[in-house]
């Protein structure tokens, strides 16, 4: 009985996650307008709605297959959790930098401070940091295949934005673009970096 619970929570989980994903890389492409949308219109309702739906399943999913993959319990389970309560707190921290409506797809400001002076995406950084240690939490092959296409959404959906982006605030988002990099890279570590050379030259 729980393997058969297992089994349809499973292909649950997998059926939200690639909906969104399918929407998601529509839009990347120039297929569908389905993120972000801009607006609470239909896209919103059920880009958020399979998304706090997916949650669900998958902390369900977590409980049926828990540690059933067979890594070393304590290794991943302290691997994981540091993974994810640092790539939470990240995400977290980067969203209040950005505001509630604008995490959520809506027009906005365009932000460039905070932690979007190292990534043009640290929210996203930082939610692929905790979906790999979510996946080293649970031990589970399930969960592993769900997160695996969690990652998908988190690397998909800056190429589904970019487009938006550059045409709501045009060369503002170009001079962007230009200094601070998609997720990390070298220009994060020189920002990161100059950091203390500014605060230094702001004391003087």
């Amino acid at each position: 009985m729980t393997a058969v619970l297992t089994s349809a929570v499973f292909a649950a989980g997998v059926g939200l996650a690639l909906a969104n994903l399918t929407g998601i890389v529509a839009s990347a492409l120039g297929l569908l307008e389905y993120w972000p949308p801009g607006e609470r219109d239909w896209t919103y309702y059920a880009h958020w709605g399979i998304s706090h739906s997916l949650n669900a399943v998958v902390l369900a999913l977590t409980y049926l297959s828990w540690n059933g993959l067979g890594l070393p319990r304590g290794p991943s389970l302290a691997a994981g959790a540091v993974l994810f309560v640092a790539g939470y707190a990240v995400a977290i921290a980067a969203g209040l930098d950005l505001g509630v409506e604008e995490t959520k797809g809506l027009a906005g400001d365009l932000r460039t401070g905070g932690w979007y002076r190292y990534s043009r995406n640290p929210q996203y950084v930082g939610y692929i940091v905790a979906t790999v240690g979510f996946a080293l939490v649970a031990n589970s092959a399930p969960v592993a295949v769900v997160c695996a296409i969690y990652l998908g959404w988190w690397l998909s959906l800056p190429f589904a934005e970019e487009p938006w982006l550059r045409e709501r605030y045009g060369e503002e988002y170009e001079r962007y673009v230009e200094r601070v990099p998609r997720f990390v890279g070298v220009r994060t570590i020189r920002a990161i970096v100059a950091e203390p050379e500014n605060r230094s030259v702001a004391g003087d």
